[in-house]
This record gives C-alpha cells, sequence and structure tokens, in this order.
C-alpha cells in the first residue's frame, strides 16, 4: 500500500472517489450506476483494486461481491489533496492559494463574512471553530 498523501489520482479515480464518498460503501455495480459514460464492468472493478491498492479504499465480502469504503474520512483526504495542490503549485504561499480558490468563486455576502471572521482569528492567533 502506498501513502496516500503522496499519491495522484486520475480523473477517472477522482471521479469513482467522489462516488464512494457520496455513498459511503459501494459495490461495482453502485459504482456503474453514478459514473458518467461508465466504462466497463471489468474496468471499474479494476479501477477499485487500483484504488485500493494505492491505499483509498478497503474492501469487504458481502455475499459474491465486494464492498469498497474509503480508508479515511473525507475531510482528511481533502485536506491531504489541498496539502499537495498548495505545495506543487502555489509555492506554499497560503495567499495565492487562497486567491486561487477565491478569484472566481461567486461568494455570498455571507461566505465573505465567514471567511474575514477567519482571517481575524488567525490575526488573534486564535484556533479556527
Amino acid at each position: 500500500m502506498e501513502d496516500y498523501r503522496t499519491v495522484k489520482l486520475s480523473r477517472r479515480e477522482r471521479q469513482i472517489m467522489n462516488i464512494v464518498y457520496r455513498h459511503g460503501r459501494v459495490s461495482v455495480a453502485d459504482v456503474l450506476a453514478d459514473l458518467p459514460d461508465p466504462p466497463s464492468y471489468s474496468t471499474v472493478r479494476a479501477l477499485l483494486r487500483i484504488l485500493e491498492e494505492k491505499g483509498f479504499l478497503i474492501h469487504e465480502k458481502d455475499g459474491r461481491r465486494y464492498i469498497y469504503r474509503p480508508t479515511q474520512p473525507r475531510q482528511q483526504a481533502g485536506r491531504s489533496a489541498l496539502k499537495q495542490i498548495f505545495q506543487t503549485f502555489f509555492d506554499k504561499s497560503v495567499e495565492k492559494t487562497v486567491m486561487a480558490l477565491i478569484s472566481d468563486a461567486d461568494l455570498s455576502d455571507e461566505e465573505l463574512d465567514r471567511l474575514n471572521a477567519l482571517i481575524e482569528q488567525a490575526k488573534k492567533g486564535d484556533p479556527a471553530s
């Protein structure tokens, strides 16, 4: 099993992980039902096995089929992915990362107020709630 924090996912693997996180537990048939322009059953089964080898999924047997679930909570996986993007594409700059995230975002006044409150907390050294 590889270290999930340094493993890159293909577009298809990301799509499958989104489905797994949305449902919590999935079979190959569940993934096929939700996947846009789905490949063959055997291809999905192979992709799930690859995601398991990469450390993103584990499986259990349910009769004749395997049921897959994530090895870590979605938020933890998201933080790991964001950390890698932060380091790789934004020179470990929080400012560059945040600017990239919000520059094209259509943020509501409430979202901007919450972001401003987080910045104020950071200035005071308070942990984010």
